[in-house]
């Protein structure tokens, strides 16, 4: 019996609801950390809260979303994408968040500024965050204002880390669904 190739690479298809498309398996994930460690779920949340005050909240979802893409936080980028687009966020410039560098012309110079200090803080190439990177940041928030932002990228990050370590099934969240 021949089959050709289209036949050959056919996922199966099985009558089970949760395989009824030819996706691979959705992983299961490690733990329920805020069931485990409450008191370190509940400060973390309380971190996020007072993070992002007094920030754009479209820039904060930009920032939120690149730092995710950083880190790889399937997680965080299903959450983040979603609640960016519930907000009015445009699919193009979510999309173009990790070619930010060939599509600047996407986003604003303060926008750019705090992607750009995203980057350097979650990545810590170099071991620091290089001087033009922070002074370019610098220039486009106010001092207060710069302080929350470093703040909500240093937040992202241990939520990212919360993810990928405990390995949160990204794809079931809803916009609005953790009221933070």
């Amino acid at each position: 019996m021949t089959t050709n190739r289209a036949q050959r690479h056919e996922h199966p298809r099985t009558s089970s609801p949760a395989h009824t498309h030819p996706h691979a398996p959705e992983h299961t994930p490690r733990m329920q950390m805020a069931k485990l460690a409450p008191e370190v779920y509940k400060a973390v949340v309380a971190l996020e809260i007072a993070s992002k005050k007094g920030l754009d909240p479209a820039l904060v979802e930009l920032v939120k979303i690149r730092a995710s893409q950083l880190n790889h936080c399937a997680f965080c980028l299903d959450m983040h994408s979603k609640d960016a687009l519930a907000a009015g966020e445009s699919i193009e410039r979510i999309v173009m968040l990790g070619a930010w560098e060939e599509s600047r012309h996407f986003y604003t110079e303060k926008e750019l500024a705090a992607i750009e200090l995203t980057e350097a803080v979650t990545v810590l190439t170099d071991g620091f965050v290089p001087d033009e990177v922070y002074e370019k940041a610098a220039g486009h928030f106010e001092e207060a204002e710069l302080a929350q932002l470093i703040a909500v990228i240093a937040t992202i990050n241990v939520w990212n880390r919360i993810g990928v370590t405990t390995r949160m099934v990204p794809g079931h969240y809803t916009p609005g669904q953790y009221k933070i």
